[in-house]
């Protein structure tokens, strides 16, 4: 028997009858599952190591055989494979969307492979046009070496760099020659770009394309060729770019890598769009425990499922007892929404920042209502009505120094209205285009209240809202 089948062994034991509301239960969950993250997985088969890889993805090309095949030979050669995830640093913040194929990366680290983690300093002045209606802003050298500053510090609870490369593609592709990209260029078919619906839309509404954003994922792929790369993981939406690496390595003269796409994570609001920093719907890695564990908590209930399949190292076994539980009645959903919010505080920040999270939380929420809290402000909507939610925050209520600070509170999740009746709470996640609406507005959309208290919540603080 496998560690892994071991410990999942011991998680299927606890899971069987266990109160998985009570502090015990997912004290000794989020232990077994907390080690898990660093568990040796060499002892897995190439068969068994695809097997877990296939999973949790989208797209495994050419196959699992293949990459299990790949593994095979690359130890029978006595090396690692060669893990490869790239990233572009056109934002300072990596969130929990990045991380699900980061999380992959970090498996196959914990298999004997080789992890290495390619910032691309070049590519970012490109600007991946993947799923863009328009051109991306030009980044100048500064914005890159703001961006990039915190990366490696962001992903370390998932990736061991004593044991992984961190890599800037700018060591390569800087130093490639005319003569060389156009002898590239004109062995890769027009075709494969132009087989990209984001391209065909642009064009098609006039928005025009640039021929560096043409060029972009051939230029991307030079990474792959630069590190020889066995695998590549990446999100969904970054097929197309990794079906390039794979043809500019043939071109190379290389073995093309094996393609790992993974879904996109759907964002905390629920709604459907995928999680990002624009749609405010994000949690990002640097969050604190408090905020992380709050804003897990917040999520539709039909987002706990996927989430415990993305973002946790709970196998599909253990979330079908989880997933029948709760069919039975035999389980609460926010108990299990509880259970995945630690798991995720566990990863980034430690066990003991989990267990004060859950602790901070059930102090705050679980065991009183907003209604019987004392002396909340209250905002009568009558008298307010036109005012925006920003002037309301900053200016009314005195939450924050100015609707930047609003804003910024938006984009981090923590702006919320909870409609609470008879010790029930709802809660609606307010995005950063709300600061700008009128509150009669945010209230109108969210429809009849039939006798419901409504709070309005920034951060921490708490302010009643008198219909």
């Amino acid at each position: 028997m496998s560690r892994l089948s071991e410990s999942v062994t011991r998680v299927m034991h606890i899971l069987d009858g266990a109160d998985l509301g009570a502090d015990y239960t997912v004290a000794q969950l989020l232990g077994e599952t907390t080690a898990r993250r660093s568990l040796d997985l060499s002892d897995l088969s190439p068969k068994e190591q695809a097997a877990l890889v296939e999973g949790r993805t989208n797209h495994l090309i050419p196959s699992a055989a293949v990459l299990a095949e790949k593994i095979e030979a690359a130890q029978a050669a006595g090396r690692p494979s060669v893990v490869k995830y790239g990233i572009d640093p056109t934002s300072p913040d990596v969130h929990l969307g990045h991380a699900v194929p980061i999380i992959i990366a970090s498996r196959f680290q914990r298999m004997g492979h080789h992890v290495v983690f390619i910032i691309g300093d070049v590519t970012a002045k490109i600007g991946d046009p993947s799923g863009r209606s328009s051109e991306r802003p030009a980044l100048t050298d500064e914005d890159i070496a703001r961006n990039l500053s915190g990366y490696q510090q962001q992903v370390t609870p998932f990736i061991d760099f004593e044991r992984a490369d961190l890599r800037f593609n700018g060591e390569w592709l800087n130093k490639i020659t005319l003569p060389e990209l156009v002898g590239v260029l004109a062995r890769v078919p027009v075709s494969m770009s132009l087989q990209r619906e984001d391209f065909r839309t642009r064009l098609a509404e006039g928005h025009g394309l640039s021929v560096a954003e043409f060029v972009y994922s051939v230029v991307m792929a030079w990474d792959s060729v630069a590190i020889d790369a066995d695998v590549e993981l990446g999100g969904v939406d970054q097929l197309l770019n990794l079906q390039m690496c794979r043809k500019v390595m043939e071109i190379s003269d290389q073995t093309p890598e094996v393609v790992i796409t993974t879904p996109l994570i759907e964002g905390t609001d629920g709604t459907g769009t995928k999680m990002s920093k624009s749609k405010g719907n994000y949690v990002g890695l640097t969050a604190a425990p408090d905020d992380v564990y709050g804003q897990l908590m917040s999520i539709p209930d039909h987002l706990t499922e996927p989430y415990l399949q993305l973002l946790t190292e709970w196998t599909d076994d253990e979330i079908r007892v989880i997933t029948k539980r709760l069919e039975e009645g035999t389980a609460h959903p926010m108990a299990v929404k509880r259970i995945l919010a630690g798991e995720v505080v566990a990863a980034l920040h430690g066990l003991d920042a989990a267990a004060a999270a859950r602790a901070e939380f059930t102090a705050r929420f679980s065991k009183r209502s907003f209604g019987d809290t004392q002396n909340l402000p209250v905002v009568v909507l009558k008298d307010h009505a036109e005012d925006t939610l920003g002037a309301l925050i900053s200016h009314t209520l005195d939450f924050a120094p100015s609707m930047s600070a609003v804003r910024r509170v938006a984009q981090q999740n923590g702006l919320r209205l909870i409609r609470e009746s008879d010790g029930d709470q709802q809660t609606t996640q307010l995005s950063e285009a709300s600061v700008q609406q009128t509150l009669s507005a945010i209230v109108s959309e969210l429809g009849t209240l039939d006798g419901a208290e409504l709070y309005l919540k920034v951060g921490r603080k708490v302010a009643r809202i008198d219909v």
